[in-house]
């Protein structure tokens, strides 16, 4: 399967005319590269995604797939392969016709639309099932029937919305290793819109945070983590303590802070909540200057109980302080 890289340039898209969904996008996204496109509700996501399949045309600005521009190509002609938060299976037909679908389409002859088929299914763990219908499956094997019908035909660009959200915690969580691993032995150029900020890091070679619209921060899930450069990337990432200090903004995760004795600590308060969370506690400190702390104290061994009232004395580094932007 080959891969094709994506550029989108200064995509702007408007609703009603007056609602702007995108905001003036520049996007490069290499050819095989595991994407998403991460974000609250309304940031511009789907729509973002839904103009690189076609769905949805730019008010301005162009699309790029591996060096063409596809701005003004159909859908059916440009050649990717899509996955739905709903899977959009065809309920009266059997796995391996949906599966065969978009070979039919495209008018692959007979023997060769089997011959795929079955490799596809194979790819994703469903060989025997070829004759069941999706009512008959579970979440976990339709959202694997959804995946190999975008991937019988071999596309350049695979894009999902949100593919796994409808699966429970433990299914998602195998179904991300699935995806994360497939993509990388197909080697396809992977583009994954999703809200939940552990399964983006999980999964992606690289993220694109999006607010209101815009781009807020591209980078590796480390870079994003750890370095976030604005304050709605730093509060949107997991959990976070924004420190002011005249006049300047620093973010400080609460993996970060140390628990010590109250002597010679950088700041001194008391546990206002202990919520235990199996490898680690997530504290919140009220600090004597009224600051409200997060601290996530990790388990090593038998875990030491602190309970609402108790003095602490906390501590952290310098360099594990980001500055941010706004």
């Amino acid at each position: 399967m080959t891969s094709a890289a994506i550029r989108l340039e200064q995509v702007t898209k408007t609703f009603d005319g007056r609602v702007v969904a995108v905001d003036a996008v520049t996007l490069d996204i290499a050819a095989g590269e595991f994407f998403s496109l991460l974000g609250p509700s309304g940031c511009g996501k789907t729509t973002s995604l839904r103009m690189i399949a076609g769905f949805e045309h730019p008010d301005s600005g162009r699309v790029h797939v591996g060096g063409r521009d596809i701005t003004d190509l159909p859908v059916h002609r440009r050649d990717m392969g899509m996955v739905f938060q709903s899977y959009a299976l065809f309920p009266h037909r059997t796995v391996a016709e949906n599966v065969a679908f978009g070979l039919r389409m495209r008018e692959v002859p007979k023997p060769e639309i089997g011959r795929r088929v079955q490799a596809a299914l194979a790819q994703v763990a469903l060989t025997g099932l070829e004759d069941r219908k999706p009512s008959q499956l579970s979440g976990g094997q339709q959202q694997r029937v959804a995946l190999a019908r975008a991937l019988v035909v071999e596309p350049p660009v695979l894009l999902c919305d949100e593919p796994l959200g409808a699966l429970d915690r433990k299914l998602r969580q195998q179904m991300q290793f699935e995806l994360k691993e497939l993509q990388k032995r197909l080697g396809v150029t992977l583009v994954f819109v999703t809200h939940d900020q552990e399964e983006a890091l999980a999964m992606s070679d690289r993220i694109a945070v999006m607010n209101k619209g815009r781009v807020e921060q591209v980078g590796s899930p480390t870079e994003i983590y750890e370095r976030p450069r604005t304050r709605f990337v730093a509060d949107f990432i997991g959990e976070i303590n924004i420190l002011e200090e005249a006049g300047v903004s620093r973010a400080l995760r609460p993996e970060k802070i140390r628990l010590m004795s109250v002597d010679g600590a950088r700041l001194v308060g008391k546990v206002e909540t202990a919520n235990y969370l199996g490898g680690s506690t997530l504290l919140r400190i009220r600090a004597g200057d009224g600051r409200s702390l997060l601290v996530r104290e990790t388990h090593a061994g038998e875990r030491a109980s602190r309970a609402p009232g108790d003095p602490v004395g906390l501590g952290w580094n310098d360099q594990d302080t980001v500055l941010l932007e706004g």
